[in-house]
């Protein structure tokens, strides 16, 4: 629940987007719900009384004359419905029950704050996908989306809040099957392969989880593959006094190929768990440093055939739909597994993560919204749709 509450504060800028996007465009052609007037409402939805039995009013509004008493002459004083219901007393020792919210709003009652709602046609459609494509969630998945909310509500009035809940129901439906942990396999050590664009978190997110691991009880080793940035080897060795976890280096601008080579061999010899290989970060228009990464997998595989046994994409949420042109090259060059979110803090574009798991369908492991450890989590699909539309948790 802390990180819910973390997660939908960082997602502000999102979520107070798609908030003042839903509010004007149910205010555009939306009413405000009004009490209804006993006249517009058939008899017998009013309460459980000899009253449920009259025939509706007719089309004048008059109500029809009650009939006469047998045992006097004396004729009765025409009574509108309305006073009758009017002057029941509602404090009754056994009060007739009644459907939520009629009597009240029957008699007037001003419990409730009045809802503004908007029939759901197609223009209000249009308008909730230009709000999503808006959010980064992509045309395609924003088309998808909207067309599963309308199903079966299309001509319906809608307020603000039920879009909200209709929508992240939605969104959490597509992202649920791609929310999943990191694996971890019987054999050691498993080699984690860290990738990602230049100022993405990867160093971060490897520090992150080599603690996150090690308080597991794991046995981690960590190996410095970015040697061409001397900040980079630094914060992870920061990270591994933190955590415990030993941190293998190479001389700055030697080959990342070799050390990876050479730090499997280490951590086969330590008998660690996971051995987490950092990377440099690469432009993927880069064809140069993209085939350097080619290079790395293939001495990794010399050494293991089936390793790396996880490729991690680290995304920057900044990015935006940028990120889906990553994902594609980073995919054919490394084989990615599996995405991590990072900077999620920052940015009113969550929704790519939608049109991440709706186009290629590669899991989530984990999401970040800040610099602290505890701000690196595993991805809840629920927790993220509801932070996304500014709902608060169930």
């Amino acid at each position: 629940m802390a990180f819910f509450k973390k997660l939908k504060s960082k997602l502000f800028k999102s979520s107070s987007k798609i908030d003042e996007g839903l509010e004007a465009i149910v205010e555009e052609g939306g009413a405000v719900d009004t009490p209804e007037t006993i006249d517009e409402v058939p008899v017998d939805q009013v309460m459980d009384t000899p009253l449920a039995a009259t025939k509706a009013l007719p089309e004048t509004g008059d109500p029809e004359p009650a009939p006469k008493p047998a045992a006097t002459s004396e004729e009765p004083t025409p009574v509108s419905i309305r006073e009758t219901v009017q002057s029941i007393d509602v404090d009754l020792e056994t009060p007739k029950p009644a459907k939520p919210g009629l009597m009240g709003r029957l008699m007037g009652r001003g419990d409730a704050a009045p809802v503004l709602r908007r029939v759901l046609d197609d223009e209000m459609l249009e308008q909730l996908e230009e709000l999503l494509i808006s959010t980064d969630m992509g045309v395609d998945t924003a088309l998808r989306v909207t067309a599963n909310m309308a199903e079966g509500r299309f001509g319906k009035r809608l307020s603000v809040e039920e879009i909200k809940r209709l929508l992240a129901a939605e969104i959490a439906r597509i992202m649920d099957p791609i929310a999943k942990p990191l694996p971890l396999y019987a054999k050691t050590p498993q080699v984690v392969l860290v990738v990602g664009v230049n100022g993405s978190g990867k160093t971060t997110t490897i520090g992150k989880l080599a603690s996150q691991f090690k308080a597991a009880g794991k046995h981690v080793v960590i190996a410095a593959g970015d040697t061409f940035r001397a900040a980079a080897v630094e914060q992870l060795q920061v990270w591994g006094d933190r955590a415990g976890v030993p941190v293998l280096t190479a001389a700055q601008g030697s080959d990342p190929a070799s050390l990876a080579f050479e730090a499997m061999g280490q951590a086969e010899r330590d008998g660690a768990d996971l051995l987490l290989i950092d990377t440099a970060g690469r432009l993927q228009n880069r064809g140069d440093l993209m085939e350097e990464l080619a290079k790395i997998v293939r001495v990794i595989r010399k050494k293991d055939p089936s390793a790396p046994h996880n490729t991690l994409l680290v995304l920057d949420a900044t990015t935006g739909q940028n990120a889906l042109n990553q994902v594609k090259v980073f995919q054919d060059i490394s084989d990615v597994s599996g995405l991590v979110m990072t900077k999620l803090d920052g940015t009113a574009k969550g929704g790519v993560l939608v049109a991440l798991a709706d186009k290629f369908g590669l899991p989530i492991h984990a999401i970040g919204v800040g610099e602290q450890i505890d701000d690196l989590q595993p991805f809840d699909p629920q927790e993220f749709a509801d932070a996304l539309m500014g709902l608060d948790p169930k």
